[in-house]
């Protein structure tokens, strides 16, 4: 009778929330035209990447888009926008010369990407390769006073395959299906999880830890050059992230580049079979210190009500990027979307009766530090293993994100807030024959959505087609402006337009789910 009571009063409040979320059909139809017919998407695209350039958090490429953003958002009246510091980061680092070729047996140009906050090769170096056969700490002990001003690369055991699968995709009818009818998740290595897969995530955990510690090891010998790859790169793809540390004391690391996997692999095979492999290398690296300030780029469009213009609604993505490439699809793809909602709803003169406030993040591929420090300063912050609430905790109604590449938006995870279903699914009516209408309960992770969820403030992704995302573009060389698709990411604004509206226009803000426990002061909450 309880579960019989239970599904009734479930089935009775989705009803109730069903009603009372109605459609702006005049709204609606006026940011589709404006944002399919004068969209303004790959503009902003254009110039947060080949304008800009890289955008490595504190680097010199990160503060051209951050100012042009503050500016244009100015520019199309938004309010109150400004580059808000956050905290300290650290050292600004930036790639300006990278050069790499084998001399011999014969000449071959390599790909290759310097690795973030290393450091310069401070000439031509030429040179043979140190191959480097260490499994653990204890094997690199016999190189141990032999790699000073060496060129080295560390033995690999990778074997580079065919693929036959597309690099781009979209996600299947039955995919989707999947998706809306799953059933929460239990968290990653909690009690429910198998113990076989806890098993193979410690394995992965120790054996990353143990490549670490080589690394280390390596670093402290001083080698002049270290060569690295990536296994999850083929066909001149380079995974490329950080190499050194960008916190205001940390000592500089050697020179490092990231070799495509079809170069590294060839040099191995070349000094395996007894062959002399030389190279030469010019590599210059730069540091910024001056600053060592984070900042986000904020801005607003306020709220007319009287009752609820303080109330808040937020949108965002991470504006910073790694450097292999001009970081089009992680992130400016999500920040040139939120940048157009904004736009469109400005240039439509809405009247929001909650403030509607963007927010474009740094530090997202450090750990999501802008937005956990921005969420700190502003919401909520921990004190003796409880939550301290600040006054905007409970004004904020939603904060929405955009960071899964280039794909067009297919629906929404909930983030395991079940309340939220109908009013989402009402909201996605009118797209749900351009292919949004998915929603599932559960979530995608590792962006900057959970900043805010993890204090009890709803915070949503959205479903997003993969096209190429972890195949070719996320963190690699090929990250550029051509690999975005402009169809898409017009559909995505217009949907979000459309989400951030209703949300600054309902009379209730959007339901919340139970409030977390407070972690322990012995961790880390931000």
């Amino acid at each position: 009778m309880r579960k019989l009571f239970c599904t009734f009063s479930a089935l009775l409040f989705e009803f109730f929330i069903t009603a009372q979320e109605t459609h702006d059909a005049d709204i609606i139809t006026k940011i589709k035209k404006e944002g399919l017919d004068n969209s303004q998407v790959m503009y902003i695209a254009h110039h947060l990447t080949d304008v800009s350039g890289p955008r490595l958090t504190n680097s010199p490429g990160f503060f051209r888009a951050a100012t042009w953003a503050k500016d244009e958002m100015t520019k199309w009246g938004l309010e109150n926008a400004l580059l808000e510091p956050w905290g300290q980061f650290g050292k600004g680092w930036q790639q300006q010369k990278c050069y790499v070729a084998m001399t011999a047996p014969y000449y071959q140009p390599l790909i290759a990407v310097p690795r973030a906050w290393t450091g310069s090769t401070n000439k031509l170096l030429k040179g043979e390769i140190t191959l480097i056969k260490a499994q653990d700490t204890v094997d690199m002990t016999k190189y141990a006073g032999k790699l000073k001003d060496k060129i080295v690369m560390t033995w690999s055991s990778t074997q580079l395959k065919p693929s036959f699968d597309a690099d781009g995709r979209r996600f299947a009818d039955t995919t989707l299906d999947r998706m809306a009818a799953a059933e929460m998740q239990t968290q990653r290595g909690g009690p429910n999880q198998p113990q076989q897969q806890n098993v193979q995530r410690q394995n992965q955990f120790s054996r990353f830890a143990v490549l670490r510690r080589i690394n280390e090891m390596i670093n402290q010998e001083k080698p002049a050059l270290v060569l690295s790859m990536n296994a999850n790169g083929n066909d001149g793809t380079v995974f490329v992230s950080s190499g050194g540390q960008y916190t205001k004391d940390a000592p500089e690391a050697p020179a490092s580049v990231m070799l495509s996997s079809d170069d590294y692999l060839r040099l191995q095979r070349l000094i395996e079979d007894g062959i002399k492999v030389e190279i030469e290398a010019d590599i210059k690296t730069e540091f910024f210190d001056k600053d060592l300030q984070g900042y986000n780029v904020i801005a607003e469009i306020p709220g007319t009500d009287p009752k609820l213009k303080d109330e808040i609604v937020m949108l965002g993505g991470h504006l910073d990027s790694w450097h292999g490439a001009t970081g089009a699809t992680d992130n400016a793809a999500g920040c040139s979307v939120m940048m157009e909602v904004v736009r469109v709803l400005k240039t439509l003169n809405v009247q929001p009766r909650r403030t509607i406030r963007i927010a474009l993040w740094s530090g997202e591929e450090e750990g999501l530090l802008g937005s956990r420090a921005y969420v700190k300063t502003h919401f909520a912050d921990t004190a003796n293993g409880q939550w301290v609430l600040k006054p905007e905790h409970s004004k904020v109604s939603a904060y929405y994100n955009l960071d899964n590449g280039t794909g067009k938006v297919r629906g929404v995870y909930l983030q395991g807030n079940e309340d939220e279903r109908a009013i989402f699914a009402k909201w996605l009516e009118p797209f749900n024959d351009i292919g949004a209408k998915t929603i599932t309960i559960n979530n995608t992770g590792g962006t900057d959505h959970l900043s805010f969820d993890r204090v009890g403030i709803p915070g949503f992704q959205f479903i997003q087609d993969e096209i190429e995302y972890d195949t070719r573009t996320h963190h690699t060389n090929m990250d550029t402006y051509d690999h975005l698709v402009p169809d898409d990411l017009k559909q995505s604004a217009v949907i979000i337009a459309t989400f951030v509206y209703n949300t600054a226009q309902r009379d209730e803000k959007m339901p919340r789910k139970e409030m977390p426990a407070a972690r322990s002061t012995q961790q880390r909450a931000f």
